[in-house]
């Protein structure tokens, strides 16, 4: 018997139910700020994710699914969202418009790693991605949002935020880190590949061994300069007066190169060990680096799969007809009539003959509001039974056909 393959999964009712109520809440929230639907390729060029997501993370060094297509290609399957929304925004030459643009998407990323509870192989995130807006009041509107979903479904969660620098503070920060980082021994062989091509990734190491190694390590946040000081501090002031509570995580780096300035996290103490349920920030710089006109950026995502055991949707409600035939000649009958009410309703029809009691229960199973029934004498007279669900009543009413 062939199975799905290990980390991926099947996505059926009643969890498809949920995901489609997910994402249609998400998408009414965003579009209130303006945001519009984007969807790109599932396959990209490899490279798009080596210059944006970056070699020090363990996306491209361990988990990408990377292949040689027919063609030659050097291709993988995208493991996050942003990368191809950049190359759709420079591709499409909006680099060049020096308009801002606003962009939501959702759909499934892969990256192999350990399937683990929250973890899978194939998973489904829902980002936004805003190019052209400096203010840091975006990042306030970027957090917002998060929040706004969240506090709609009910998501026990705490902000985390930091800032990482800019071009300008960044470098020289960097340079001092790793000279200190040469003089530690015992360093795992991701923090000493890290050291080497991003080294604040060392802070977002999961060894402990290295955790405390490095805990008295200056910051980022202790070398910014007055522009990157002045805007995370309007950042937290602009929370503070909206009623946001968020904590300061010198630690959080983000797991993709590409982040400059704010950074933050919303994660869930409902998760356990893979709590982080989004994570975003400013990635100012990653539209130059992609060859593109130099445009700010900021975005979210939201990992679907770590929310959806914890959201509770609303109680399904009666909709729509069933249809049934009790009779063999009535069948077409049935099937035409069924075709008049589905042009305005949703409409379920049995292809089968049953009895009257049988077609009930297959109503009741399918969550009908109306249980519409065609047997010997209603087709001999041009009528259709109808039985409301809800409200208990039966009538007789004229085929439309």
């Amino acid at each position: 018997m062939i199975k799905a393959l290990r980390g991926m999964k099947d996505t059926l009712p009643p969890q498809s139910y949920k995901y489609n109520y997910f994402i249609e809440n998400c998408t009414k929230i965003v579009k209130k700020y303006g945001f519009e639907f984007i969807e790109t390729p599932i396959l990209e060029e490899t490279s798009l994710f080596k210059r944006s997501v970056g070699e020090s993370s363990d996306i491209v060094g361990k988990e990408m699914y990377q292949f040689i297509d027919k063609g030659g290609n050097d291709v993988c399957l995208r493991p996050e969202g942003t990368a191809g929304v950049v190359r759709s925004f420079i591709e499409n030459k909006m680099d060049r418009q020096g308009l801002k643009q606003k962009f939501f998407y959702y759909g499934p990323m892969f990256r192999y790693e350990r399937p683990q509870k929250g973890r899978l192989r194939q998973f489904h995130q829902f980002g936004v991605e805003s190019f052209g807006e400096t203010s840091v009041l975006e990042d306030v509107s970027i957090i917002m949002m998060i929040k706004e979903i969240l506090d709609f479904f009910a998501i026990n969660y705490t902000l985390k935020l930091n800032s990482l620098g800019c071009h300008e503070c960044m470098p020289s920060y960097k340079n001092g880190l790793v000279e200190k980082l040469e003089k530690i021994e015992g360093l795992c062989e991701d923090c000493k590949r890290r050291k080497l091509t991003n080294p604040i990734r060392v802070f977002d190491c999961k060894n402990e061994n290295c955790q405390n190694l490095i805990k008295d390590l200056p910051r980022i946040k202790d070398a910014l300069c007055d522009s990157c000081k002045s805007d995370f501090e309007t950042l937290l002031s602009m929370l503070d007066e909206l009623g946001v509570k968020y904590e300061l995580d010198s630690n959080l780096v983000r797991g993709l190169d590409y982040y400059n300035k704010t950074a933050f996290e919303f994660v869930s103490t409902d998760l356990g060990a893979q709590n982080a349920v989004a994570g975003g920030g400013r990635y100012d710089r990653l539209v130059e680096f992609l060859d593109g006109k130099p445009t700010p950026a900021i975005g979210f995502a939201i990992g679907i799969e770590r929310l959806l055991d914890m959201i509770e949707t609303p109680k399904q409600t009666r909709e729509g007809y069933y249809f049934g035939a009790m009779d063999e000649e009535a069948i077409k009958t049935l099937y035409k009539e069924a075709n008049h009410y589905r042009k305005d309703h949703k409409v379920i029809v049995s292809y089968d003959k049953k009895s009257l009691k049988a077609h009930l229960k297959a109503a009741d199973r399918e969550m009908a509001r109306y249980c519409v029934v065609i047997g010997e004498n209603e087709l001999k007279d041009g009528k259709l039974w109808v039985k409301d669900l809800v409200e208990k009543k039966e009538l007789l009413v004229d085929f439309k056909g």
